[in-house]
């Protein structure tokens, strides 16, 4: 008995002995952890707006006398690479002034629901074709400031699903959809952005409304609603694609009380307008030129933007005196 208890202490010693020598040995060390790849910054490429921005001003034959004049002098000769002339006549000496970027649509010149839809799917048409990031609309009454224009745009992505602009409704327009082949007609609510003031349209969504823009096709999906151009836009991004046209104060067109804008918010405005022979007074309150020198107001702005320019008084240079 003594024995065996001999052994079995013997034993114990033993093993413990063992026990003691591996705790001696270094431990196995844990795997590394994964190497996390390094954090990559990707800047976005900054808009180039001599590539990247499309600007079609739509007008027409009898206005290209000193009404798209006085753009071609004022707010275009700071953005003529992206910008281009729709027109429905040709004309030499606009030619000569505009080269390439004078477009005749061939459309209509009378002012028809038809005959606005035909430039406009002209205009996307050749949009589409340049591979620029950004369509924009204007009419042959809007001042354009590239500056603030290229500020808005930057702020989104051209991949996204971007309509932007200033509904001249408060509430969005109804309209009949007519199913082709005689199918019961639907009633249809969606906004839209007055083509009075200027819109714009991401290269993404302009992609997406191809199936009803393109090719002659933006024509007959205005038949379906009956509705002019800039309604026709707005059908199609609400009505059709179930995107949102994004409301902007920045656009401004003739059908607003334009005197009411602050004088000192005036240069921030992406567009501008003024109220024509049938509503001469309504024009944006700025220093400048007397209103017998410049009715638009458009003359006075430019110079306020850029006094550099050599047909801006040179006394005004530092700053215009009041009208």
């Amino acid at each position: 008995m003594s024995c065996a208890r001999g052994a079995l202490c013997r034993a114990c010693l033993a093993l413990a002995a063992a026990l003691a020598a591996l705790l001696l040995l270094p431990l196995p060390r844990p795997p590394a952890p994964a190497r996390l790849p390094a954090a990559v910054v990707v800047a976005s490429p900054s808009l180039r707006p001599d590539d990247d921005i499309f600007i079609a001003v739509k007008t027409t034959r009898k206005n290209h006398g000193p009404r798209l004049g006085l753009l071609l002098r004022t707010w275009i000769s700071r953005a003529r690479p992206q910008t281009f002339i729709f027109t429905d006549g040709d004309d030499p000496e606009l030619q000569r002034q505009a080269g390439s970027h004078i477009i005749n649509t061939n459309c209509s010149a009378v002012r028809t629901r038809q005959a606005l839809c035909c430039k406009m799917s002209v205009e996307y048409d050749k949009f589409i074709e340049s591979g620029r990031k950004w369509f924009c609309h204007v009419d042959d009454d809007n001042y354009v400031n590239p500056t603030t224009l290229l500020h808005l745009l930057s702020t989104f992505s051209p991949n996204q699903d971007v309509y932007l602009g200033r509904p001249s409704l408060d509430h969005p327009i109804e309209a009949t959809e007519r199913v082709q082949g005689g199918g019961t007609a639907t009633t249809v609510k969606f906004w839209f952005a007055t083509g009075g003031a200027g819109f714009c349209l991401s290269r993404g969504l302009a992609l997406k409304m191809s199936p009803w823009a393109s090719l002659g096709s933006f024509m007959s999906t205005a038949e379906r609603v009956r509705l002019p151009d800039d309604c026709t836009v707005g059908y199609i991004v609400e009505g059709l694609l179930g995107a949102r046209l994004l409301h902007s104060p920045l656009f401004h067109s003739h059908l607003e009380n334009l005197q009411r804008l602050p004088t000192d918010a005036v240069l921030q405005q992406v567009t501008l307008s003024y109220g024509g022979p049938e509503n001469p007074h309504n024009v944006v309150n700025v220093a400048g030129f007397s209103l017998q020198q410049d009715p638009t107001r458009f003359r006075s702005v430019h110079c306020l933007l850029y006094p550099d320019t050599d047909w801006c008084p040179m006394q005004n240079r530092g700053g215009l005196p009041s009208r």
